[in-house]
């Protein structure tokens, strides 16, 4: 039985998961969507027929309205950040997109605006500005408050991106805040591990298959690609590919289509690349392993995430948050850290980085029974490697005279306090500024 389309339209308009109103030649709403309607927390019944400013309430009705900007030039706007006021008189940042709307003749009837509520990306900005921890990255160092004050830039710029880092240090939390910041939140994040398969299967995992391409292709397979089409896609440890896969990867980034394993046709899809490595690929491009055509396609923007020594002043914020974070995935109440401790987690290297200190964390948690965390509970070897003194990096650094340095626990307590301004903590400690620079250096806490 055969419907008119006119009679499903506000069936269809109902199924959105975006905001959907329409106005007529002045501004008058014509319909509204279910969603809309939840954003905005009115019912169409109420708002037919009024003004859309009277509706929206937004400061951009002023003079800034993108919708009134279409129906001037004609041009669609995309992705416009807006605030309204909903009917709980409650701020809403929304995400605009407008085009006209024309009868058979071409003329000029009204105009659509389409919106999505972006109050959890919102959110996620503040805690990315407020705090020194976003999605479980933690960092109060000098590149990481720089990493986190380009991180909306490069999540909204849609750009591929390389992250670089040793293990350990983050790289997929790093992929994965980055989707979540970008206009493609709502989309796919998919993740292929490049070295976890030979090229023969890894073509398909990433490309997809047909029916029938190979022994065992019982049935078609989308791949990666296509998975991913619409969102973001992670290629971790993307340094293991072979040369060959090398280049039909860049192929597909360079077209923007994949061609199935035993296919004839390509299918053009729509995503963001994000690769990720621990190798050094410039001595790899060097060795002739790595293709430096691909290198400067994936790393249009490149990121690194140091390691964990480089960075020590981050090591009591990160032993607190992954505490907190062990604490309510064990239903507990997690522990302290006693001041010798600190000292032996903040003196110990971290070949394993951040995963590591966070495995290291957790066997101590487990060991001391609810007692705050103390040298006793840390295992052998980070216990046995402390640094000598003397060693690079070591705590070698005299004494100013007359005064006993405090602990770095101390040290860090009082610069946090103070919001790391050391004019303020060296008051605060009735130092001089030098001497605490002198007992920040001993402490790698610079």
């Amino acid at each position: 039985m055969s419907h008119d389309v006119n009679s499903l339209l506000p069936m269809i308009l109902d199924s959105i998961t975006e905001g959907v109103f329409t106005v007529d030649e002045r501004f008058r709403v014509t319909s509204i969507n279910a969603e809309a309607e939840r954003i905005i927390g009115v019912t169409r019944e109420r708002v037919i027929g009024k003004s859309c400013h009277q509706v929206l309430r937004s400061d951009s009705c002023k003079g800034r309205c993108a919708l009134k900007q279409t129906m001037e030039t004609g041009e669609p706007r995309r992705n416009v950040r807006m605030d309204i006021t909903n009917a709980s008189d409650e701020p809403v940042p929304l995400l605009v997109n407008t085009a006209v709307l024309k009868d058979g003749d071409g003329k000029l009837v009204g105009g659509i605006e389409i919106f999505r509520d972006v109050s959890d990306l919102e959110a996620l900005r503040r805690e990315l500005d407020d705090k020194h921890v976003f999605a479980d990255i933690v960092g109060t160092t000098e590149q990481m408050v720089e990493l986190f004050r380009v991180l909306p830039d490069v999540a909204d710029s849609g750009s591929p991106v390389l992250i670089q880092g040793a293990s350990g240090t983050g790289k997929e939390l790093l992929a994965q805040a980055i989707h979540n910041l970008s206009p493609r939140f709502e989309g796919p994040y998919v993740r292929v591990n490049c070295g976890a398969l030979p090229d023969t299967l890894l073509e398909s995992e990433m490309f997809g298959h047909v029916k029938g391409a190979f022994t065992g292709a019982i049935r078609d397979r989308l791949g990666r690609f296509r998975e991913a089409h619409g969102g973001t896609l992670l290629l971790d440890e993307v340094a293991e590919l072979s040369p060959a896969f090398q280049v039909k990867l860049l192929r597909v980034l360079e077209d923007g289509q994949v061609q199935p394993l035993g296919g004839t046709g390509s299918v053009r899809v729509n995503v963001r690349v994000i690769a990720s490595t621990n190798k050094d690929l410039h001595q790899l491009i060097e060795a002739s392993a790595f293709r430096e055509d691909l290198y400067y396609r994936l790393g249009v923007v490149p990121l690194v995430i140091p390691p964990l020594k480089d960075r020590r002043k981050d090591i009591p914020l990160l032993t607190d948050h992954l505490l907190s974070r062990l604490g309510r995935r064990m239903g507990k109440k997690p522990p302290g850290v006693t001041a010798s401790a600190l000292e032996v987690l903040l003196e110990y290297d971290y070949p394993g980085n951040v995963r590591e200190l966070e495995n290291i964390l957790e066997r101590s948690f487990i060991l001391g029974r609810g007692e705050d965390i103390d040298v006793r509970h840390l295992p052998p070897e980070v216990r046995s490697r402390r640094r000598e003194p003397g060693a690079p990096g070591g705590f070698d650094v005299p004494e100013p005279a007359g005064r006993t340095s405090p602990r770095a626990r101390e040290i860090l307590a009082v610069l946090r306090e103070h919001r790391w301004n050391k004019t303020e903590a060296a008051r605060a400690l009735g130092i001089a500024r030098n001497t605490l620079w002198r007992w920040m250096r001993k402490y790698d806490l610079e």
